[in-house]
């Protein structure tokens, strides 16, 4: 082969490998975005279970220390988001330590939403209280999908990450590797049907 051949392999060699280096850069930011989209997305659907368990402590149908257990963590639950509500969700991919708190919600839940309870909220006249249980079911199953979305999605990134082109050539520049995040968001047996 002469010199014109060899030049023209090697410039169609570095040109594939650039495109490449371009589409796994490209796919890594998209991978993040979609992190960042789940993410908001399950920070969303958290605010409406509180907003949805507030309704329902408002009701009328729990007795008054269950709507009191469900209120304090409802509150902490929102105020927990209102406190981020201008800071970058993925800073630190901590959720700003969110996880206890909603998973104190969760457990709030468990424990208020007895068999006894749920029959007393559906005998409240005026079908509010059926409704909002029905919100609160709603929104807690809401949770469970988004993050179980928004985990999948971390996992995604994180595989990707993983592959050496992408830590040899340092594709995914300074971004923090995204986490997942865990806490209870099991619905109670009685609002489950």
């Amino acid at each position: 082969m002469d010199g014109l051949t060899w030049g023209v392999v090697v410039v169609a060699l570095l040109l594939g490998i650039a495109w490449y280096l371009s589409y796994s850069a490209a796919r890594l930011d998209r991978l993040h975005s979609r992190v960042e989209g789940a993410l908001s997305a399950l920070d969303a659907q958290l605010v409406r279970r509180a907003e949805a368990t507030l309704e329902l402590v408002n009701s009328g149908g729990l007795d008054p220390a269950s709507a009191l257990i469900l209120a304090g963590a409802a509150s902490e639950s929102l105020e927990a988001h209102n406190e981020r509500a201008g800071d970058d969700l993925l800073e630190g991919q901590t959720f700003a330590g969110r996880e206890l708190i909603e998973s104190d919600l969760t457990e709030a839940l468990q424990i208020a939403l007895s068999p006894q309870a749920v029959e007393e909220v559906r005998r409240v006249p005026g079908e509010a209280g059926v409704a909002a249980l029905g919100r609160v079911r709603a929104a807690a199953v809401r949770v469970q999908l988004a993050r179980r979305f928004h985990n999948d999605a971390v996992k995604d990134v994180q595989r990707v990450r993983r592959k050496a082109v992408v830590r040899w050539f340092r594709l995914a520049g300074h971004a923090e590797l995204p986490q997942t995040i865990e806490f209870d968001d099991e619905l109670p047996p009685t609002v489950r049907e």
